[in-house]
This record gives structure tokens, C-alpha cells and sequence, in this order.
């Protein structure tokens, strides 16, 4: 093995590299994988923002935004639920419902498209 280092030092390194990467990459993956195997149709709480919600119920986090009327990311990155109804000058619970709501609407429309 040391042999090959000496001999070859570039394509060593540069093989470590690779596999140093693609090992990361690999993790990364099955950690995501089984990160959202148990995350799936979770309880809209006030901490999660739309593209969470969308990513946890299967559904285009856009198509919640426009069917709840929530705002969009602006500034500093996505917002939560909570900042959104802060925004509004409402209770989260209204925010939480509508959106509920739109789950609802959009798990119907999604179920009676496979029939």
C-alpha cells in the first residue's frame, strides 16, 4: 500500500478524495432518506415553514402558498408559519388551519387524480 503512495502520489490523493466525497455524499443521502421516511404528513406546528410542510405532505409548497395566500420567502430566507402570522397580525391558529386546509383540499385533488 505505501508502495503505491510513493509510486503514485497524485492518483492516490486524488483516489482518497474521491472516495472521501462520494462517502459523504452516500451519508448524506441515507440520512435524508431515512430522515423523511419518519417525517412524512407531520402536524403543521408554528416552527415549520411552507417548504417543510410541502416536502413532509408530498405537495408543491407553491401551490400551498397560493391556495392559503401566504407569503412568499422574502429577505431572510423561507419564513415559519408563526413569522407569517406575524406578518398578518393573526393568530398562529389561523395561519395552522388554513393551511390544514389546503392539505386537505390538495390530498382530494391529489387522490382523485390517481382514480
Amino acid at each position: 500500500m505505501r508502495q503505491l503512495f510513493r509510486t503514485h502520489p497524485f492518483a492516490s490523493s486524488g483516489f482518497v478524495m474521491a472516495a472521501a466525497v462520494t462517502l459523504f455524499f452516500v451519508i448524506r443521502i441515507v440520512w435524508s432518506a431515512v430522515y423523511w421516511a419518519n417525517h412524512h404528513d407531520e402536524t403543521v406546528k408554528p416552527w415549520m415553514t411552507v417548504g417543510y410542510i410541502g416536502k413532509s405532505w408530498h405537495l408543491d409548497p407553491m401551490e400551498i402558498d397560493t391556495l392559503a395566500g401566504l407569503p412568499g420567502p422574502k429577505g431572510h430566507g423561507p419564513w415559519t408559519i408563526k413569522e407569517i402570522a406575524a406578518s398578518r397580525g393573526v393568530a398562529v391558529s389561523l395561519v395552522i388551519k388554513e393551511v390544514n386546509d389546503v392539505i386537505a383540499t390538495l390530498q382530494a385533488k391529489k387522490a382523485a387524480s390517481h382514480d
